[in-house]
């Protein structure tokens, strides 16, 4: 609910900063947590919240913590001392990212891009993922904020460092949760970008949630010609093999049928991304429409092979 009070965590996220601005902005400033129930952490009412949502438009505005600290504690209003100090930087301005109807965490987290806060976009990826795991993080979080970048990007031909600091810092996110993956049997999932191809995102994406549904995988990654994707494909046999296009341009469905020519033709071939046009892709080629559906895809693969290999063992 929006009147319960919220852990530092919590506002952390919303706001788009780290959770050691918000102890500095505490033991400096005196912005805490009001709110103290005995035997428990301290929580932050949304009187405290509206505090610091004016401390950190006016910070990223460029006036000093001190002074935007004092505005923050004589304003008797959300907004009195956004309007004493007119900014730039308003909601759905051009300083901002547009993030749709995502909630107050893709909020925070274009927040913290804008500043090229590399800790709170960190910090809010990881809890993120570790709450609510990478299906529901990429579609409710990730894809929203990307997405305005690319929005904001095509507008003002901008915001190339804020993309690319978020790309890595979402890759770093993904590759910690395929490290903590306990996959067990052999990779049969092979992931691949489309020759030319070097959106990578989403396919760390689906690297990182099947690492998180412990299917093992081999990763190839952007940029693959298709004499080399055919090379992997007949060296490894991989069950399924899903092919990665982000743009028209590298969505040669000449590809797929190559795929589908190999002697160690794999089970399922996946189509992934916005690329691929589904009137042009080769019978017997499916092509999911999100990620969740690719996942269950893959998921179906592998289960139907351990099913096969069980009813032979027995």
């Amino acid at each position: 609910m929006a009147d319960e009070p919220l852990s530092a965590g919590a506002v952390a996220r919303r706001l788009g900063v780290a959770v050691t601005t918000l102890r500095t902005w505490h033991q400096r400033y005196g912005l805490g947590p009001s709110q103290h129930v005995p035997g428990h952490h301290r929580r932050y009412t949304p009187a405290d919240l509206a505090r610091l949502e004016i401390m950190r438009k006016l910070t990223a505005e460029g006036i000093t913590p001190a002074e935007a600290a004092r505005w923050a504690k004589q304003s008797p209003a959300p907004g009195a001392a956004l309007q004493l100090r007119a900014g730039s930087a308003r909601d759905g301005g051009g300083q901002t990212i547009p993030v749709g109807r995502a909630g107050p965490v893709a909020r925070g987290l274009a927040r913290a891009a804008m500043r090229l806060d590399a800790a709170a976009i960190g910090d809010t990826i990881s809890h993120a993922l570790a709450t609510d795991g990478v299906v529901a993080t990429w579609d409710g979080l990730l894809r929203p904020v990307l997405a305005g970048i690319g929005e904001r990007h095509v507008a003002t031909a901008g915001l190339i460092d804020v993309e690319h600091l978020v790309s890595r810092c979402v890759s770093e996110a993904f590759a910690a949760v395929a490290r903590s993956g306990r996959a067990t049997g052999p990779a049969r999932i092979l992931l691949s970008c489309a020759d030319e191809e070097q959106h990578t995102l989403p396919l760390e994406a689906l690297a990182a949630a099947l690492a998180e549904a412990g299917v093992a995988y081999r990763m190839l990654g952007a940029r693959v010609p298709v004499a080399a994707l055919v090379e992997a494909v007949n060296r490894t046999g991989p069950a399924a093999v899903v092919v990665w296009s982000h743009t028209r341009p590298t969505a040669d469905p000449g590809q797929l049928s190559a795929l589908l020519a190999v002697p160690r033709r794999p089970l399922l071939v996946l189509a992934a991304g916005p690329g691929w046009r589904a009137d042009t892709l080769p019978a017997g080629v499916v092509r999911p429409v999100d990620l969740a559906e690719a996942v269950s895809l893959a998921l179906a693969v592998r289960d139907s092979l351990d099913q096969s290999t069980g009813s032979d063992r027995a």
